[in-house]
């Protein structure tokens, strides 16, 4: 199959229901006129996601890499608006000013908590504070610290938590163990971290759609 076919069969899935609403497209275009960089998930991959949290039951929920927000509300409209917490991570204060205005239009300013630096060192803090752990952790930013990222949000999980890492298949270069690309290599060695850790049980999907080839990495936490 082609891109053009991947794109289409998207379009066809968005159109019958299982992307999104007025609210998620307004989020979206809004991050692109203010010039943000379209690598957000896809919205049947925002579906996606919003439904591994609801399966998950989940009420805390850690997102790495805001970007404009828009996985953040497919996340957040997983959780009970009274009990659910979502903290998301953006290194940007552009896009983090971004994201906070796509989610207050969502309404859900209450529910999501953007907080800007690097996130290597808010997961530090996060964990000196004693951060009570998270049922769900989406890491979806620079893939060179894929690997410190595991090593921190492991740190910051319970028996139970999942954790799905996007962008791991990179259109199949993943696999090509000569690649001099960092973030091919970053991405080796987080699944090969998540695939060697005992408290860990996990697997890869490999996607195709609007956003070309690719794949996300699931794994649930065992034991810590």
């Amino acid at each position: 199959m082609s891109q053009s076919q991947w794109t289409a069969v998207d379009e066809y899935l968005n159109n019958i229901g299982v992307g999104e609403d007025a609210v998620l497209k307004r989020a979206r275009i809004a991050a692109k006129d203010e010039g943000l960089p379209p690598i957000q998930v896809s919205p049947a991959q925002g579906s996606l996601l919003h439904l591994l949290a609801k399966m998950r039951g989940a009420e805390r929920v850690l997102e790495v890499g805001t970007l404009g927000g828009y996985s953040a509300i497919w996340l957040a409209r997983a959780l009970d608006p009274a009990r659910g917490h979502l903290i998301s991570l953006e290194v940007d204060p552009k896009h983090a000013n971004v994201a906070s205005r796509n989610v207050a239009a969502a309404g859900l300013t209450g529910v999501v908590d953007i907080r800007v630096g690097a996130a290597a060192d808010t997961l530090e803090k996060l964990i000196a504070a004693d951060t009570e752990p998270f049922d769900l952790v989406f890491i979806d930013a620079d893939k060179e610290s894929y690997p410190k990222y595991l090593d921190l949000v492991l740190r910051l999980s319970k028996p139970g938590t999942a954790i799905i890492a996007d962008n791991v298949v990179r259109g199949g270069s993943v696999a090509v163990s000569s690649s001099a690309d960092d973030r091919v290599q970053a991405v080796q060695a987080y699944l090969k971290a998540v695939a060697d850790d005992p408290r860990l049980e996990s697997t890869v999907i490999q996607t195709v759609g609007e956003k070309g080839y690719d794949g996300f990495s699931l794994a649930r936490v065992t034991s810590v």
